[in-house]
């Protein structure tokens, strides 16, 4: 019983010693460290003409080969209804990005008219760029809506620094998005119709009862078919800078206005050189047709339809969208694009 005792004792001993030599040395892996650790948050500085501000990103993986930058619609939504990447990127070993433009509700959101312009948004997607040491033997950039927007017009001044490029569910051109739209709004009943002219004539777009309508009748049809939205993009909405959206789309996804009325990149589509994916789905405000096009009209393209999706496919059509975005990644990576 004796020899059993001091057995038990020496061995309770050699296991505390083991615990105390780990916990040693992971306190020691934490104190070299230098910066606190963030859980991926990045807040990079950026420069503008009326001064310096910071913007939200958040990491995910590493991979050396594959940095994928998320840009987020809008303008001026946040990256939160992106979220639904963070399930299927990682696991594939990609590095991805999310990230909140300035103005968005993550970033800072300087109260300045003059900062709410796509050449200047473009200056930022650069810089953010270089802060996180992504290149053009890595680099993809992917941006549904107005982040399809931002992300053509950077490959048209920056495509040197990209490896791909994915315009996820956004046409190259807002005049032809609104025609599209008015065609979508010919499906209706006329009664809604007549209902929606009514108070579009007297500008009366935060009335409840048009708000009402147009969520059940038509983002509830062409922007996401989910029966329940899920929570990050109901967050979204709710983090929404509606001053900044207004500003530069309009007052809605269903009455388009703003800055960005008279943009259109078709004729400039066959400059964009880099491997490019254009994402298309059947019940989208955005004409697929347009989506097929562009990848035609690019050097190097290819062409997604998705058959159940809207205008946020990645979450009602996921089935297709993320194995073949994924895919498309895989082969530009490994030169078989």
């Amino acid at each position: 019983m004796k020899h059993l005792f001091l057995l038990l004792a020496a061995v309770f001993l050699l296991v505390n010693c083991s615990k105390k030599q780990n916990i040693q040395e992971s306190q020691q892996s934490i104190s070299s460290t230098e910066e606190v650790q963030t859980g991926g948050v990045k807040m990079v500085e950026i420069e503008t003409p009326v001064g310096k501000f910071k913007v939200w990103t958040k990491k995910f993986g590493d991979n050396p080969r594959i940095k994928i930058l998320l840009l987020h619609g809008g303008p001026a939504m946040t990256h939160e209804y992106m979220e639904c990447f963070e399930s299927f990127f990682p696991k594939e070993g990609f590095e991805m990005y999310e990230y909140d433009q300035l103005g968005s509700y993550y970033s800072d959101q300087p109260d300045n008219d003059s900062l709410w312009t796509t050449p200047r948004f473009v200056e930022e997607v650069e810089q953010v760029r270089r802060a996180l040491g992504l290149n053009k033997d890595n680099f993809y950039l992917l941006g549904n809506s107005w982040g399809g927007i931002l992300a053509m017009e950077y490959a048209l001044k920056y495509q040197d620094n990209l490896k791909g490029l994915i315009i996820s569910n956004m046409m190259p051109s807002i005049p032809d998005y609104e025609k599209y739209n008015t065609e979508l709004r010919s499906q209706m009943r006329k009664s809604l119709v007549d209902s929606l002219n009514a108070f579009e004539a007297k500008g009366d777009f935060k009335n409840p009862v048009y708000v009402d309508l147009v969520t059940r009748e038509y983002y509830n049809k062409h922007i996401c078919r989910l029966p329940e939205w899920p929570e990050p993009v109901n967050r979204t909405f709710k983090h929404l800078n509606e001053h900044i959206y207004v500003l530069m789309q309009g007052p809605s996804e269903f009455k388009v206005g703003g800055r960005l009325i008279t943009w259109d990149r078709k004729a400039s589509l066959p400059n964009i050189k880099v491997p490019t994916l254009a994402i298309g789905a059947k019940y989208d405000t955005m004409d697929p047709k347009a989506m097929e096009q562009l990848s035609k009209a690019v050097q190097k393209g290819r062409y997604l339809y998705c058959p159940d999706g809207s205008h946020l496919s990645f979450w009602d059509d996921q089935k297709t969208y993320f194995p073949n975005v994924i895919q498309f990644i895989k082969d530009v990576d490994e030169n078989r694009f």
